[in-house]
């Protein structure tokens, strides 16, 4: 349990760390990527309103039932192809990547990717 612990502190200091340096305005909004253990969110957020434009996950009532029978790595990715194409669909075609103290890689890595696959630019 302590092991547990100390993931998460560790996890949410780097989260910090990131906040202190990416931030979102009108012109380039904050993609915010969250990963659990079974799903996948990302949100693209402007800072300065502080109001979420896109938002795009695997438990959300229209991407779910496609996304219940993939793998988690194809889960990601099709939550990034969803973000972007929802994220062109309202005008906004570049973005900070904010992986929320995670590392670049494996299923965040696979959002962006796909992500940047359909038009999104960061």
């Amino acid at each position: 349990m302590d092991k547990q612990k100390a993931r998460r502190d560790a996890v949410a200091r780097i989260k910090l760390r990131i906040r202190k340096t990416v931030s979102g305005d009108a012109g380039r909004p904050r993609l915010s990527v969250y990963r659990s253990e079974q799903h996948i969110y990302a949100q693209i957020i402007d800072d300065i309103t502080g109001k979420t434009l896109v938002s795009a996950s695997t438990v959300a009532k229209d991407l779910r039932d496609k996304a219940k029978d993939l793998k988690p790595l194809d889960q990601a990715k099709f939550v990034g192809e969803a973000v972007a194409e929802r994220a062109t669909k309202a005008g906004i075609t570049a973005v900070v990547l904010d992986r929320n103290g995670r590392r670049y890689g494996g299923r965040i890595a696979a959002l962006a990717d796909a992500a940047r696959a359909k038009g999104l630019q960061f």
